[in-house]
């Protein structure tokens, strides 16, 4: 039987549960294993708008699928206008990730997930740069190879090399350009669709966890009495409402959480707003071309371009099969999901986040230039940009495919009123009782670490406890320990998930 199949079981809903999930996507299905692994009697119910599992932002053509490690992407290493590299986020998330391959090897000891290949493939991860970048590449691995969590990477100007690492890319470009790249090959191409049905395929298994498709939380409010939370859930296929009590709710709906959020009224929601982006990837149609290139290779973002349009040429593997994907390109949409509505921008704003979201338009006015020329590209403009990364393209070898919608964070700023922020945060309640994630890369792949901040939020007298911390500590070994400062233990925790999870 199918996963998709798998799903289609319907169950009625429990009107007092515990704990209630929005969104069926990767966050909610982490989160899930995580309180059944430490309260196996929570009643924990998933709701979820469409008739699939992990069909937005974690779905493999909606989502990079790099396991963001920050190996190859240069836009976690921002060169400063001295000159200078900060390579401290580059370091936050390459601990992340492997903190996230801990929790994935965990549950293939545990026999939760069968095949890690399913999800997980090693796929070297490089960058690339050329010209007057090249300076920058080299200061760049030197500074990230001083840490144990770049142990590995090798850098490398030398043509012969790169033709033998990145032929599709060397083909046909002209000998005479200065080209720098590093490698990892500990790299991972990561089906973050797959993974979510695997997790969400166990908890279906276990007592009290129900989880229903096609159902849509319309309404949130704070009981006063209790300060339980109540929600009208709709039915989607009958219509039927129906109203939820929860103690604990976590709102994980990619960029439908906004609005979710906006409906609870808690203080710490004021001023919040969304940027929505979207975007497109060009994806190989020759197998010949597809055949000759095995990698990730990222290059630099352009002035002004969103974290999501750093430009890669990308191997993955999606339903078994190997592809290869350029992009993305950038556009705008003011839906907040890619089966949205075009109503979702305007219907976000509020009398607290007006000003923050102009006040961050205005000073994101490149930004906005930036998207504006994305959407007006026509299929030479998308091909040039290809071509910078494969001399030799043809158009009638790529088709252009829409790939996933995403909500980048404004918040109030002192200083300026409003600020865009890229990346992911957590916004809960002063009691715990709620919780939303917002924001975009690199988000999945750093899923584990996000659920252990909002445990520590959220559960905050039970996750002290010896019994929480010794389930955390099975299952996530290095749990309080630094992997970045302490180099044994990054190199035996590597050692142990990479054998796991089937990487060498």
């Amino acid at each position: 039987m199918s996963l998709s199949h798998f799903f289609h079981r319907h169950h009625e809903p429990s009107a007092h549960p515990d704990v209630v999930l929005i969104g069926a996507g990767i966050m909610s299905a982490t989160l899930g294993v995580f309180l059944k692994e430490l309260h196996p009697e929570l009643k924990i119910e998933i709701y979820e708008r469409l008739d699939a599992i992990a069909a937005e932002s974690s779905d493999a053509w909606n989502n990079a699928g790099t396991g963001h490690s920050a190996f190859c992407e240069l836009n976690y290493t921002p060169q400063k206008e001295d000159g200078s590299i900060d390579i401290s986020k580059a370091l936050k998330i390459a601990e992340s990730f492997e903190v996230s391959k801990q929790f994935w090897a965990y549950l293939i000891a545990k026999k939760y997930i069968s095949e890690p290949k399913v999800f997980i493939n090693q796929t070297p991860h490089m960058s690339i740069v050329w010209d007057e970048n090249v300076e920058y590449l080299k200061q760049r691995f030197e500074l990230l190879t001083q840490s144990p969590l770049f142990e590995g990477m090798i850098y490398s100007e030398d043509p012969e090399q790169l033709k033998e690492w990145i032929p599709l890319i060397m083909e046909g470009r002209n000998p005479g350009q200065p080209i720098a790249v590093t490698r990892m090959e500990l790299g991972t191409d990561m089906n973050f669709g797959e993974l979510t049905r695997c997790l969400f395929q166990h908890l279906e298994t276990l007592p009290d966890v129900r989880i229903h498709l096609r159902h849509e939380v319309d309404f949130i409010e704070r009981r006063k009495s209790d300060n339980h939370w109540e929600l009208e859930v709709v039915n989607l296929a009958s219509k039927e409402r129906r109203t939820i009590e929860t103690k604990f709710l976590f709102i994980g709906a990619g960029g439908g959480s906004l609005p979710l959020l906006e409906e609870t009224e808690i203080p710490e929601a004021d001023g919040y707003g969304g940027f929505p982006v979207s975007g497109q990837w060009l994806v190989c149609q020759n197998e010949e071309i597809i055949c000759k290139h095995s990698a990730k290779v990222y290059g630099k973002a352009e002035v002004g371009a969103p974290p999501m349009s750093v430009p890669h040429l990308d191997t993955r593997i999606i339903e078994g099969k190997k592809a290869l994907l350029f992009g993305p390109y950038a556009g705008f949409s003011t839906k907040f999901l890619k089966h949205g509505s075009l109503t979702d921008l305007p219907e976000s704003l509020q009398v607290n986040n007006v000003l923050p979201m102009l006040s961050a338009g205005l000073h994101n006015i490149p930004l906005t230039k930036y998207l504006i020329d994305q959407v007006r590209q026509s299929p030479q403009d998308r091909l040039e940009a290809l071509q910078k990364f494969v001399p030799t393209a043809k158009l009638e070898d790529w088709k252009l495919e829409n790939a996933g919608q995403r909500v980048q964070i404004i918040k109030k700023d002192r200083d300026q009123g409003g600020k865009l922020e890229f990346g992911t945060e957590i916004v809960s309640s002063a009691d715990g009782s709620v919780a939303a994630l917002l924001g975009a890369s690199p988000g999945a792949s750093t899923a584990v670490s996000i659920m252990l901040d909002l445990l520590q939020r959220c559960f905050k007298n039970e996750i002290n406890t010896p019994e929480w911390q010794a389930k955390i500590t099975a299952m996530i070994p290095s749990y309080g320990q630094s992997l970045a400062k302490n180099a044994s233990l990054c190199r035996d925790t590597r050692a142990r998930t990479s054998a796991a999870l089937h990487l060498q």
